[in-house]
């Protein structure tokens, strides 16, 4: 069970590979195209109140792959969020690469404490079920094992919590997710209808476990609109 999962995780990851091979992000370059980012992920406990209420992610030293990704599914529909699908679909290849480079260096910049290679101990009755996904987000969920993969480790709760939910959702033009990968993980079909793999009370206890580990995501507000909102 598990080699299988592990080879279809390969599977699916090599198209990012490819994707990511062929487009090469400069982070200069992707520092004059973020200003319609900082909006909303330049301020810190930022809250989003459409289509559902949570904070926006934090994506300041998330992994660029991931965020390339992640942009070009809501390019694509694959992702549902009328704000970011408008946002990705006026951006080409070459400024989502360039955006995502900008965004993963500017957590390194940051700085920050190291993170442990080992966390905390998740809930007892979830170690389980959390195990498997560490064949992706890493034993730390700080340290993915493909950077195609999302850091999740303190990331907000509320955000992660509708994450998780968005991959049970079908045929809703303005929320769900239809990434293969956790689809598959968080509520495979049985014949042929959706089981899912926590309840939604397992579900914000993941979501709090995985907010509380020390991570490299954060927000970093930009000096430049700071000052200009000053003056």
């Amino acid at each position: 069970m598990k080699n299988t999962l592990l080879l279809c995780l390969a599977l699916i990851a090599a198209p990012l590979a490819a994707q990511a091979a062929d487009v090469k992000g400069d982070a200069g370059a992707g520092a004059k195209k973020v200003a319609m980012c900082y909006g909303c992920h330049g301020i810190a406990r930022y809250q989003t109140d459409f289509p559902e209420v949570y904070k926006v992610p934090k994506i300041a030293g998330q992994n660029a792959k991931y965020m390339v990704a992640a942009l070009d599914e809501y390019r694509s529909g694959d992702r549902k969020h009328p704000s970011m699908q408008g946002i990705a679909g006026s951006l080409s290849d070459q400024d989502i690469a360039d955006v995502a480079a900008y965004f993963a260096a500017l957590g390194e910049k940051a700085g920050g404490a190291p993170v442990p290679e080992t966390p905390p101990a998740p809930p007892q009755a979830l170690a389980a079920r959390l195990a498997v996904c560490e064949a992706c987000h890493g034993k730390n969920f700080n340290n993915t094992t493909d950077p195609g993969y999302p850091k999740l480790a303190g990331q907000y709760a509320d955000y992660l919590l509708v994450a998780l939910k968005d991959y049970m959702i079908d045929n809703n033009p303005r929320v769900g997710r239809g990434n293969a990968i956790m689809r598959g993980m968080i509520a495979p079909e049985v014949d042929g209808k959706p089981k899912p793999t926590f309840t939604p009370a397992e579900l914000k206890q993941v979501a709090r476990y995985l907010s509380s580990l020390p991570g490299d995501v954060k927000t970093v507000p930009e000096s430049r609109f700071h000052e200009a909102r000053a003056r």
